[in-house]
């Protein structure tokens, strides 16, 4: 996977990583217009669901340009086509724009919407529309530990305090640095993997 050009990064662990806490991160561009929107519903709407609702999307010679309020993140047209070509939700290599502690966050969050979608679709498992919402939450949720997961060098068990560059993502990691053991997260990953399967076998069975 190309590395992130540009960026003040050394390679660490077969990945791309900020020479300190923050170098060159955080101001970069999206991998892919998920990641673009994921990046504003965490920095503008304070996580709240749905920048691609709010976002106004302008296309230029290279590649979009997605603004909201007074925030924008570019989107190379060439990263997009390689994130879909791939099926890769947040794109190729690793984030500049979302931290690993922003990304267990987005997981977290994206799981529980699955199981809360899920009680509703067990009542009345008639919607299509509401069983596609549950399969994207469970592989969003995974992808997103993915995510988090590339930060990881590769001689390492956790991640440590200079990963996290975002206020959230540091905040995340005081509160629990346990929860960025490499364990924990393949453990979490697991989870939303083996929940997705569950899902799609058990509804299937209905069919």
């Amino acid at each position: 996977m190309p590395e992130p050009e540009g960026n003040g990064a050394e390679e660490r662990g077969g990945s791309s990583w900020p020479d300190d806490g923050t170098g060159g991160y955080g101001g970069g561009p999206a991998r892919s217009l998920v990641e673009a929107y994921v990046h504003l519903d965490l920095t503008v709407l304070g996580g709240e669901r749905n920048a691609a609702e709010h976002a106004v999307l302008t296309e230029e010679e290279d590649g979009w340009r997605v603004t909201l309020d007074d925030a924008e993140v570019v989107v190379p047209y060439a990263a997009e086509v390689e994130a879909r070509r791939d099926d890769l939700t947040f794109g190729s290599g690793i984030s500049e724009l979302v931290d690993p502690g922003q990304w267990v966050l987005v997981g977290a969050t994206y799981a529980r919407r699955a199981l809360e979608a899920a009680l509703f679709f067990a009542a009345d498992p008639s919607s299509d529309e509401q069983y596609m919402d549950i399969v994207t939450h469970w592989r969003f949720a995974a992808d997103a530990v993915t995510e988090a997961l590339k930060f990881v060098p590769d001689d390492a068990d956790a991640l440590s305090e200079a990963s996290f560059w975002t206020e959230m993502g540091r905040e995340a990691y005081e509160r629990e640095p346990a929860r960025f053991t490499r364990a924990r997260m393949e453990d979490d990953l697991a989870y939303y993997r083996t929940s997705l399967d569950d899902f799609l076998r058990l509804h299937a069975e209905d069919d």
